[in-house]
């Protein structure tokens, strides 16, 4: 049996379970409630989860994400495209959606312990701190489509319903496909999240049930061989050129081919299971014959059970070896089909007792905890790599019953194991400073770090791992101002790293040994022209030490100029113009072997500001989006105005004129 198919088989297993456990409690609380007449019963198991609107088309439904108290609606604007696309524009791929990506911002790790250290496709999975836990009185179903140039599609599945008040599950599937704009370039991936989310009728026991799915698979064509001849293509289609990994003779587009030959495939699988009991004090409301049972948790115990399954693949079924040496430095003994494969397999168990010192204010709690983890490697033809770790942690936070104050202090030490020493301190405030919404907040993080599994070596990918271990320590700044129902926000991050790990060439991990300064500063500003136009800004600038080994742009901006409002009724439009645009920059290159963006020196970008138009508009609950887009190539190649493709590394060169259509429809059954 397939390590999916395991995963699918425990939670539908424990999902089961929880079907029991809520039809026992039912009959239970029906014999409690013996007592009662007959309405007093029907008014006892009703609450606001239960009711029905009489009009068909209600629904109430939120959403928690994980580890967070706070409660979300769904967001129903049309303005941003980027809210459904897989990929924010402060992000770029290497010229096909599905391909490796990084963010144009200096993003460090910011988790003590431990990391695989492979990231180039983190963007397109389903994570554990974004996944949403809800609650709706309907179920709701959602389907989206995305059809773009050359055949690029994605299809996505959303569905939520509440079996009983006490038992929600949720369903979401996405899949990506892209036949590529360049040769050996077709990508797809798979990302699937199932959960439930369980509380008992007392509201003493909560269960939290999570499976993540993450699959993505590309293929590496090791850029243009020779990037100029995009100025001459005599049928003005950029797949006449040919790349440096694959066999470009053998090379077709087909959407509906998932077979790669030549590249990268990942897979992250995670299951996660939390447990929580509590006690507390009892006690009910009735008026007008109608019960209402309350409960107010003061101690908590509660169980955290995670494993998580990961394997990185580089595979080459027709390797050139001419090409290897030339374009990578790296030297084949034959022209035989190889492979680099790493597999990890990470379990954690982590206990905590959580207090809360007020009785009507569960946003107010001090919670103590340990864990253990299991690090266990396997690499074909090799031998295995194990290790464990043990940690304590403390988390106290406090928000006041008038909303005003929010005060949230963490930290995470690992005390035995092969991270010992990492640790992991927060402290964040913030603070609403007058009835309009206009807020505060500041924060400072100090976190202690081992570096990441494969630039000790812990791999089967030619990476040269460090001889000794210098642990990685940065120190972190945030300030945040900003009021959301006025449309602006402002913000300003400062980081001081010690030991900071990088890759100087696709193999090699190194350690800059001095002080590592860096400045972010970001603003986002809605500005009302008029009834119907709307201003969207948004900038960002960063500033590092000029010997620092990071290059990023100095400026990276979105403007967006909309024509936006409801007409006729049931119309919501929104339609404009997009620029995007960053300052030049030594662009990281790309090791296609290793999975590994690294530092260079000898190419800066030098590209036009990006212009896509756009046609958003949603009725009642179908919504739509066209965009034409990378109008900007439609200028003629020239020193003054650069590349009329804009390239996102040496060699890799983005798409041009793009056009793509998506719907996005939600059904209440």
């Amino acid at each position: 049996m397939s390590l999916t198919y395991k995963y699918l088989f425990i939670i539908f297993t424990v999902c089961f379970f929880h079907n029991s456990v809520e039809a026992q409690n039912f009959g239970q609380g029906m014999g409690r409630m013996s007592s009662f007449n007959s309405s007093s019963q029907g008014n006892t198991q009703a609450d606001s989860l239960k009711r029905r609107d009489k009009n068909a088309d209600s629904i109430t439904i939120y959403y928690k994400l994980y580890n967070s108290n706070e409660i979300q609606k769904l967001d129903s604007s049309i303005n941003d495209f980027y809210k459904h696309y897989p990929m924010p524009y402060t992000s770029y791929h290497l010229g096909n959606l599905g391909t490796a990506s990084k963010s144009y911002l200096f993003n460090s790790v910011k988790e003590a312990g431990w990391d695989d250290g492979f990231h180039a496709y983190d963007t397109y999975n389903f994570t554990l701190p974004e996944t949403p836990f809800y609650q709706t009185t309907r179920p709701y179903t959602e389907f989206g489509y995305l059809l773009g140039g050359k055949g690029e599609q994605m299809v996505e599945i959303k569905h939520t319903q509440n079996k009983s008040q006490q038992l929600n599950f949720s369903f979401e599937y996405r899949f990506t496909n892209a036949p590529g704009n360049l040769k050996n370039q077709k990508s797809n991936s798979n990302q699937m999240r199932i959960t439930s989310h369980f509380q008992s009728k007392r509201k003493r026991y909560e269960s939290y049930l999570t499976l993540l799915l993450n699959t993505t698979g590309s293929s590496e064509n090791g850029g243009l061989i020779n990037a100029a001849l995009l100025d001459s293509l005599s049928l003005n289609n950029p797949y006449e050129l040919d790349t440096r990994l694959g066999i470009s003779g053998a090379s077709f587009r087909n959407p509906f081919n998932t077979y790669i030959a030549t590249g990268t495939t990942y897979q992250k699988n995670t299951f996660n299971w939390r447990q929580s009991y509590d006690f507390g004090q009892k006690d009910s409301i009735v008026k007008d014959t109608i019960v209402t049972h309350l409960f107010y948790p003061r101690l908590r115990l509660q169980n955290d059970f995670k494993v998580q399954s990961s394997q990185y693949k580089f595979s080459d079924a027709n390797p050139n070896i001419i090409n290897y040496a030339q374009y990578f430095d790296f030297t084949l003994d034959s022209i035989a089909p190889f492979n680099f494969t790493d597999k990890w397999n990470y379990i954690n168990d982590e206990f905590s007792i959580i207090s809360y010192p007020e009785k009507m204010n569960s946003n107010q709690f001090l919670q103590l905890g340990s864990g253990y983890d299991l690090l266990y490697a396997s690499y074909p033809n090799q031998s295995s790599w194990n290790q464990y770790n043990i940690y304590g942690f403390a988390v106290y936070k406090n928000k006041t019953r008038n909303q005003l104050w929010d005060l949230l202090a963490s930290g995470k030490l690992y005390l035995n194991g092969y991270h010992a020493g990492d640790y992991n301190a927060k402290a964040s405030l913030s603070r609403m400073l007058n009835k309009n919404g206009t807020f505060l907040q500041i924060s400072f993080q100090n976190l202690n770090r081992t570096p990441s599994s494969n630039t000790m070596g812990i791999t089967q990918f030619p990476i040269v791992g460090f001889g000794s271990i210098k642990k990685e320590n940065s120190t972190i700044l945030n300030g945040m101002m900003g009021n959301e129902k006025a449309g602006w926000s402002g913000s300003a991050s400062y980081q001081v790293i010690q030991n900071y790990q990088y890759f100087s060439t696709g193999f090699q991990p190194v350690v800059y040994g001095n002080l590592m300064n860096y400045l972010r500063a970001q603003i986002e500003h809605k500005i009302k022209i008029s009834k119907h136009w709307n201003w969207y800004d948004q900038f960002t600038l960063q500033a590092l030490d000029p010997n620092a080994p990071v290059h990023v742009p100095f400026l990276l901006t979105r403007q967006r100029l909309a024509f936006e409002g409801n007409f006729y009724k049931n119309l919501n439009l929104s339609t404009g113009l997009e620029i995007i645009y960053h300052t030049n920059y030594k662009a990281d290159a790309y090791m296609p072997l290793t999975g590994q963006f690294y530092l260079q020196n000898s190419y800066t970008t030098h590209n036009r500001p990006t212009a896509n138009a756009y046609l958003n508009f949603m009725i009642k609950r179908f919504k739509g989006y066209v965009r034409l887009e990378n109008l900007n190539t439609l200028i003629p190649t020239s020193i003054k105005y650069g590349n009329a493709y804009n390239f996102t590394a040496k060699n890799y060169p983005g798409t041009g004129l793009w056009f793509r259509v998506g719907i996005w429809w939600n059904f209440i059954n």
